[in-house]
């Protein structure tokens, strides 16, 4: 079997409950989340033995997702950051949409945060890393929705805003591959599951 490579969202916080954008404020896990992240250990070893590498978002929203799932980080990177929501941070789309009228992230520009090409850039560079590493095993990518959403499509060849077609739960997890070489997604948000 060829090695793949994981991705791993975050477990729920409070502002995920809310719905409101959470990219750079670094809040923590809710005790739900702290539970899904928990669980989300218990998909990842029933689908994989021991990882080469784990990677993680350095908020510590991630990091303590990766930390209850029993995961070992390996390197810490910015590059695996949510999506900078500017001046939307910390508010939800319904509020956006009061003042820009059928505002998505998938659509239209993030008013002091990154444009959709600068967050392609990014998961462009954390995949060209994580290609070169699963020669030697599978791979963890610890992050965020928004911005595994992009990897997804990223992944697959499509523009950073085709993510929209992509879901990713707290705690799920999607699963990247390939077949005979062509990009593949062999799971989409796997919900966390605790073992038997």
């Amino acid at each position: 079997m060829a090695n793949r490579l994981f991705l791993l969202r975050h477990g729920q916080t409070e502002w995920s409950v809310d719905g409101r954008h959470t990219g750079r404020t670094d809040i923590p896990l809710t005790p739900a989340g702290e539970g899904q992240a928990l669980a989300a250990g218990g998909t990842l070893r029933s689908l994989l033995g021991g990882p080469s590498l784990v990677l993680s978002s350095p908020r510590k929203r991630a990091l303590r997702t990766a930390a209850l799932a029993g995961l070992r980080v390996d390197d810490v990177t910015e590059d695996l950051a949510e999506w900078d929501y500017g001046d939307y941070e910390g508010i939800t789309t319904p509020q956006i949409r009061e003042t820009v009228p059928g505002w998505t992230v998938w659509t239209h520009p993030v008013l002091g945060g990154e444009s959709a090409e600068q967050v392609s850039d990014r998961a462009d560079r954390v995949l060209t890393r994580a290609r070169r590493d699963t020669e030697l095993g599978d791979v963890i990518l610890v992050g965020h929705g928004h911005f595994s959403r992009v990897m997804v499509a990223r992944w697959l060849g499509l523009p950073a805003t085709s993510g929209v077609h992509f879901g990713l739960d707290a705690a799920g997890i999607a699963v990247l591959g390939d077949e005979r070489g062509e990009p593949q997604i062999e799971h989409l948000n796997l919900p966390p599951s605790l073992e038997d």
